[in-house]
């Protein structure tokens, strides 16, 4: 199957090079040119990996980086005109995977590609006692058994197994997972919440999705 590269880059000669280049080596390429457009090309298609550029118009590219991983384990390679130490310290926290400093060769973009995208051939699994996420294939099973999950149930579960127990506030779900489209007061989180449940229940994953009376939900830990 063909592997899909998310640029998220504002400079459209670069964007053009790591295209072609991407291309050549047999890649599917998408390109955006702000954080907000990459954030929803990765939400709608679910690119392998992200080439994401550190200086974008709307958003810092670690900001980007940080909302991408909240509920996604997808490689991200980010490019950097910086070359200060602390600098990619904080990127590689904020959930860069690599770098790489500008000005760059693009075929050694395309080397580091190759590399991450192998690494994540092994996959992520995240585990809770009996329930197993695994980010990359979308795939959730409890008690050895799939769980079948909507798109936007798998990226809600996703994101409250990422931090089990940690309660998580309506606003916060809103705007991680839905980046903040929802309309004001919107039963959407609930609905969705109530939908898990069931689905887990159905394969006596009871308790699983704990609800804290005027603040939030949490995953329940084992």
């Amino acid at each position: 199957m063909e592997q899909c590269i998310l640029i998220i880059e504002d400079n459209p000669d670069i964007t053009r090079v790591v295209s072609y280049e991407l291309e050549q080596a047999g890649y599917k390429v998408l390109s955006a040119a702000d954080g907000v457009s990459g954030l929803t090309q990765a939400r709608e298609h679910n690119p392998d990996l992200v080439i994401l550029d550190l200086g974008l118009p709307d958003f810092d590219g670690a900001e980007i980086a940080r909302r991408l991983r909240k509920t996604s384990s997808v490689p991200i390679i980010i490019l950097t005109a910086m070359d200060a130490i602390d600098r990619k310290v904080n990127l590689l926290e904020a959930g860069a995977d690599d770098y790489l400093t500008k000005p760059f060769h693009p075929e050694e973009l395309v080397a580091r590609v190759r590399v991450q995208l192998r690494h994540q051939q092994h996959g992520e699994v995240i585990a809770i006692g009996s329930l197993e996420i695994h980010p990359q294939k979308r795939y959730c099973q409890y008690n050895n058994q799939e769980v079948r999950l909507s798109p936007k149930e798998f990226d809600l579960l996703t994101f409250l197994a990422r931090q089990p127990g940690r309660v998580y506030s309506r606003e916060e779900i809103e705007r991680e997972v839905w980046n903040g489209e929802l309309p004001q007061n919107s039963n959407v989180v609930d609905v969705h919440m109530a939908n898990m449940r069931a689905k887990l229940r159905d394969l006596e994953g009871y308790g699983l999705i704990r609800t804290v009376r005027g603040i939030g939900y949490a995953l329940k830990t084992p």
